[in-house]
């Protein structure tokens, strides 16, 4: 095989050793961001249901003081039938009364729904706070991992990426460009094996000629359908 061919297939398996690093990097942040990001969710909902229960209890005492200006109305309208002197006086008055029993009555009740309301999302905040805290101790954990295998992904990507500096500095600069340009398009299908006659990049069958010529492995040869550099595996020539 033509030694630049080779050097070319030999740059092209690095090339795919270095790509293939990334999703690896990204699987690992992922796995901490994740993990951060439902921290920061329930953190949200914590603070979410802190206001709600300020809210609850703003609606709770307005209940309370109007309970209050009721209870201060019926006691003024007990003190003021001792003073009554007509029946219409009397039936003004007992109708006063009876509305304002009627608002005790939906005053208590309200007072009594709000604090179970309250006291739900206090409950809802302490399973949330316990939550948090179980992340958030498991969060040291995932970090910690991802850190090491950050650590260990990146020290490998640099071995690798000294392998291809010292490949560099022993190929033809005029080769190197050639499969550059192909690269900018094909990525790590630059460089492809022939099958069955057929480029394992587009999955097209070539002429005779260029097979030939693939099989001699004498010069670069190139795919006439897609551009892509071709090559044979060993065990086929």
């Amino acid at each position: 095989m033509n030694k630049h061919l080779q050097q070319l297939i030999d740059l092209s398996i690095v090339d795919k050793e270095i790509d293939a690093f990334d999703p690896q990097i990204e699987e690992a942040n992922y796995s901490y961001e994740a993990a951060l990001a439902k921290t920061k969710s329930i953190e949200k909902d914590i603070e979410n249901l802190t206001n709600e229960i300020k809210e609850e209890e703003l609606k709770k005492s307005k209940n309370e003081l109007h309970l209050a200006e009721l209870s201060q109305k019926l006691e003024d309208n007990s003190k003021k039938s001792a003073e009554v002197k007509t029946e219409r006086e009397m039936k003004s008055l007992q109708l006063e009364e009876e509305i304002a029993k009627e608002q005790v009555t939906f005053a208590n009740e309200e007072i009594e729904r709000l604090e179970k309301i309250i006291e739900m999302k206090k409950e809802q905040i302490a399973v949330a706070e316990a939550s948090l805290v179980e992340l958030q101790e498991s969060l040291e954990k995932v970090k910690a991992d991802v850190d090491a295998k950050l650590e260990r992904l990146n020290k490998e990507r640099q071995e690798v990426f000294m392998k291809k500096e010292k490949l560099l500095g022993t190929m033809n600069q005029k080769g190197l460009a050639f499969y550059q340009k192909i690269r900018r398009w094909a990525k790590n299908t630059t460089i492809v094996p022939v099958e069955d006659q057929a480029c394992m990049g587009c999955h097209m069958v070539i002429g005779d000629k260029v097979y030939a010529d693939v099989i001699k492995g004498e010069e670069i040869t190139t795919c006439p359908h897609c551009g892509r550099i071709l090559y044979m595996k060993p065990n086929e020539e």
